[in-house]
């Protein structure tokens, strides 16, 4: 599989999208579930499905893009393919001296913005839960270690690092829309309906005071590149008295809510956002760290 992957990252971007976007309504046609939660979570959202709809092939060509993401070389910048506005947030929290961190939902190129995020702002520290298929945790994993990208695990020495990174006033990076393990999240509204989510992100900004900034990145059309925008910081968790932690991560939900309805053409809106989680053991009591978040958000 490293070989196939090795083979698509030469084909031009252009031609990767073009076959993910056929992928993408392959998909859509051949599975009943799919396209059912597909429409599910739109309706949930309330908004028309022609809005929508362009996410059929864009899911696609975020797969078909992965090998281009994660066979560069060591040594090649990913910006000259982005278009970066927004930075003067960026420069303000680093200003602020509590640390950064960058956040986004499963939407656009959200595996581009750590590598971006890393050369303009690094070491930004990053969250990874590795693959149960050996070959394709090599490849993620050798792919997120790049220059300025620190790649921790999703267990409480990763949590530890990024608690060193925001006390040192670096930045981590989280994709904030996943479904965490039983116990080791709290059930917040997402766009009306209980879904339960991580409390990681929220926990980190009410215990450092970092920023927590949300990060648009999208694909622009005929392969031409991509689009990152850093957007203003989430407001309200450093209000004093400070949110309790279900108000902290309701604001971050709908920090999550905003970005997928500016960009609902390339949210993955067959992702199962209102599953009951899974059994898994805790990662740490909430003394353990002097923190108590959860380790399940990083990296798919």
């Amino acid at each position: 599989m490293s070989l196939l992957f090795r083979f698509f990252y030469h084909w031009p971007l252009r031609a990767l999208h073009a076959v993910g976007a056929a992928i993408g309504w392959a998909v859509w046609a051949l599975s009943p579930r799919y396209r059912a939660t597909f429409r599910a979570n739109v309706a949930q959202a309330g908004i028309p499905f022609a809005l929508a709809r362009p996410a059929i092939a864009e899911t696609g060509r975020f797969v078909a893009e992965l090998p281009k993401l994660w066979m560069r070389p060591q040594g090649q910048s990913c910006l000259q393919q982005v278009q970066v506005s927004g930075q003067a947030h960026a420069e303000a929290a680093f200003a602020a001296g509590r640390g950064v961190i960058f956040f986004a939902p499963h939407a656009g190129s959200f595996e581009l913005a750590p590598q971006a995020l890393a050369e303009l702002y690094g070491p930004v520290t990053a969250m990874y839960r590795p693959s149960r298929q050996a070959w394709l945790a090599r490849l993620m994993l050798s792919s997120r270690h790049r220059p300025g990208l620190v790649a921790v695990p999703a267990n409480l020495s990763g949590i530890r690092q990024m608690h060193r990174a925001l006390k040192a006033n670096a930045a981590v990076a989280l994709l904030t829309d996943q479904v965490p393990p039983e116990g080791l999240g709290v059930w917040a509204p997402f766009f009306g309906r209980p879904a339960y989510s991580m409390t990681l992100a929220g926990r980190l900004a009410l215990q450092s005071g970092a920023a927590m900034l949300p990060v648009r990145t999208l694909r622009l059309p005929r392969g031409r590149g991509y689009t990152m925008e850093i957007l203003p910081p989430v407001a309200g968790l450093a209000s004093t008295p400070p949110p309790d932690l279900l108000a902290a991560v309701t604001l971050v939900n709908q920090a999550i809510e905003a970005l997928v309805l500016s960009q609902p053409g390339q949210y993955l809106w067959a992702y199962a956002r209102y599953k009951n989680p899974r059994r898994e053991a805790a990662v740490a009591p909430a003394s353990a760290a002097g923190s108590g978040p959860h380790g399940d958000e990083g990296a798919h």
